[in-house]
């Protein structure tokens, strides 16, 4: 899928700058690699680093609406692939004549994959790909390494322009390396302090101009740095700084208490979080 977006790992940075995503050279010229080879981009990282986010913005890039496939324990083909509508099947066979086909267009139910393959230029989001099961990797392997898909007793599609797939894992797993060997790899970190105060201006610009950003970043680096349940990501960072802004909070330490609930999700970590931000400096 040829677009001037993708030319160079450069322009590539540079356009994501543009909605606001602020991509390393490293991720840059990972995506650059995973759509110059027409590979799958498999990016892994902590919670909230941006790994979804930045599949939606090379979806905008391409002017293309992202199918997301949310991957959870005990998925399956079909989830995944298609459905036949049984109901819709047996009503039609109960009022037709005997002979007549129920695998048709009328009765076929598209799934993200199905919806990928069908939708030309696509961008396709295997999401959290480590809490499937590996009978799953194996089926979505088959999928990515072919060039057909047949769907039995309907129809066998060939895939001339593949969907742009970006796979996600938070590590909660290892992914099996058949996979990984099929995909551009990249592990996304948390941002610098810099970085992340940045990413904060671009995306809530009601504190671009106030020192609110920085103390965010600051307050984020040293709660990574703590035996946290759930550490929080750029994502939190981003949503805490649009909560103290909503609520008129001109540091992390008024915004603490109030604005405690964008940021922290479990309740072992309520204390120690709002401790660290009442004792941020102004």
């Amino acid at each position: 899928m040829p677009n001037a977006s993708f030319s160079t790992p450069e322009r590539i940075a540079e356009e994501l700058a543009r909605l606001n995503y602020l991509a390393d050279p490293g991720l840059a010229a990972a995506v650059f690699l995973a759509m110059t080879l027409k590979l799958p981009l498999f990016l892994e990282g902590d919670p909230g680093v941006g790994k979804t986010v930045l599949a939606r913005k090379i979806g905008e890039l391409l002017g293309v609406t992202l199918i997301r496939l949310q991957c959870h324990s005990g998925i399956d083909r079909s989830q995944a692939l298609y459905e036949w509508d049984f109901a819709r099947q047996l009503l039609h066979l109960r009022g037709t004549p005997d002979g007549e086909s129920i695998y048709r267009k009328e009765f076929l139910i598209p799934r993200p994959i199905l919806r990928a393959v069908q939708q030309r230029p696509s961008v396709l989001l295997v999401d959290e790909i480590d809490r499937a099961d590996d009978e799953f990797e194996a089926f979505l392997l088959e999928v990515l390494e072919g060039e057909t898909l047949t769907i039995p007793d309907y129809q066998t599609i060939t895939i001339d322009d593949p969907p742009f797939v970006v796979l996600t894992s938070n590590g909660t797993r290892e992914v099996h390396g058949a996979l990984k060997r099929r995909c551009v790899y990249h592990w996304i970190d948390h941002p610098t302090e810099e970085d992340e105060a940045e990413i904060i201006r671009l995306n809530v610009p009601e504190v671009a101009d106030t020192p609110l950003a920085a103390q965010i970043a600051a307050a984020m680096a040293t709660l990574r740095q703590l035996s946290l349940v759930r550490p929080p990501g750029v994502a939190e960072s981003i949503a805490f700084a649009r909560a103290a802004a909503a609520l008129g909070r001109r540091t992390v330490a008024e915004a603490a208490d109030d604005a405690l609930g964008v940021l922290v999700k479990q309740r072992e970590d309520q204390e120690t979080v709002r401790d660290v931000l009442r004792a941020e400096a102004p």
